[in-house]
């Protein structure tokens, strides 16, 4: 086997790993053209012979470093824009033009509904009933106490399905 095929298949899981978690970012692409452009990056510095005294570790982390630049050029040189909704004659696209409205750019709202699309498919996958019963009432300042209370079960249970809750969200958020 040559030896970029090995390197590739040595690093695919935590490679696709990282395209995963670039994805997050970049909402116009599919995590497996993201994992496709990292191949590709990974293929010119083999040949440049770039990679041939680096360690795995360096080796992704440049990767993830290469995909985030790549999501972040790609992102700047786009623009969302609606099918059913046509731009408005100047040429600025209805979302623009709502968002200027609340003092908030494009790019702003966007990451917004990219957080509440996370929230919500932590929410829906993994997630417990009672878990689910408790995340609006961490996001309402109450005491662990005072949630306790209000589910009928002790501070110290709360606390540890805040920390079950947590492990979930970072499992999902570091999906490799």
């Amino acid at each position: 086997m040559e030896a970029f095929e090995l390197l590739i298949k040595r690093l695919s899981p935590k490679l696709k790993g990282i395209a995963y978690k670039a994805h997050w970012t970049g909402q116009f692409f599919n995590h497996e053209d993201l994992y496709q452009e990292a191949l590709v990056h990974l293929w010119r510095d083999y040949n440049a012979g770039i990679l041939s005294d680096k360690t795995d570790s360096y080796i992704l982390q440049g990767c993830y470093f290469y995909l985030k630049n790549y999501v972040r050029g790609a992102f700047d040189k786009t623009r969302a824009v609606s099918l059913d909704e046509p731009a408005s004659s100047d040429g600025e696209s209805r979302m623009d033009s709502l968002c200027a409205s609340g003092n908030e750019s494009a790019r702003d709202f966007i990451d917004q509904l990219d957080s509440k699309m996370t929230a919500e498919a932590i929410r829906n996958n993994g997630l417990t009933d009672k878990e689910k019963l408790l995340l609006p009432l961490f996001s309402e300042g109450l005491t662990t106490r005072q949630i306790g209370s209000r589910i009928g079960m002790t501070h110290v249970g709360v606390i540890k399905m805040r920390r079950v809750i947590a492990g979930k969200c970072r499992k999902h958020l570091d999906k490799e």
